[in-house]
């Protein structure tokens, strides 16, 4: 018995382990097509659904906006306009900063019942845009990816300030996390198996959503992430049919 236990936790080791590795190489592999040349931004905005809600991309802590180019065709092949803020860069800055180069963009665009997809600390940013920013009130609701609204408690060992940002025990994080008033317009979804959260991405008052999935990068490009995050817009499943 104690050996078919310990059998059980070592495969269940290896599967995770196995995952985590696969999360990096997703990862550097984008972070690579991410300075190449690619499908022009200009080119997601032309939604054919007229009707279709526009979705704004916000991508997490060192991500262009092409790490969330799989999601983005799916957006854009069931008709909406997605639209992504090159001001954002790789996303270095504090979520107050980030939250206002968001902002701007909306200001200028004149975007008004649009909706957020947002990729971990993009929902960071999401969140602090609905509940602090002037422009709050062009957004219905997020769709938040692998957010740590509560913080992940690697964030605390790492070397560089904008990570230990997103520690559970950040004054800023923090102060985000009391906010409840917009908690009821966010969607969290999130794999199973997150190596970056171990704490998960449950948010109080929110819709959440846990995929049966492994990673945290990784799950941007999954089809069954695709599915619940364009139910959420509206649209019936394949299967549905």
């Amino acid at each position: 018995m104690e050996t078919s236990t310990l059998a059980g936790r070592l495969f269940r080791w290896a599967v995770l382990s196995c995952a985590w590795l696969q999360d990096y190489l997703y990862a550097g592999a984008w972070q690579l097509r991410s300075l190449l040349p690619g499908t022009p931004a200009d080119q997601l905005r032309t939604g054919s659904d007229q009707a279709a809600e526009p979705v704004v991309l916000i991508p997490g802590i060192w991500e262009s906006w092409k790490f969330m180019l799989p999601l983005a065709k799916a957006l854009h092949q069931a008709g909406h306009p997605v639209h992504v803020i090159p001001q954002l860069g790789f996303n270095r800055g504090t979520v107050p900063e980030m939250s206002e180069a968001v902002s701007r963009y909306l200001a200028t665009e004149q975007l008004d019942g649009a909706v957020l997809v947002a990729h971990s600390k993009g929902g960071l940013i999401g969140k602090y845009l609905m509940a602090a920013s002037l422009q709050g009130y062009r957004f219905n609701r997020m769709i938040a990816i692998g957010t740590p609204f509560s913080g992940s408690r690697y964030a605390r060992y790492a070397p560089i300030r904008s990570l230990r940002a997103l520690s559970p025990n950040d004054q800023g994080l923090l102060k985000l996390s009391a906010n409840l008033s917009v908690n009821s317009r966010i969607i969290s979804i999130y794999s199973s198996f997150d190596p970056h959260i171990p704490g998960g991405c449950d948010l109080a008052g929110a819709t959440n959503i846990k995929l049966p999935t492994l990673g945290h990068f990784r799950l941007l490009s999954d089809a069954r992430l695709h599915a619940a995050v364009l139910k959420h817009l509206g649209h019936e499943s394949p299967s549905a049919g």
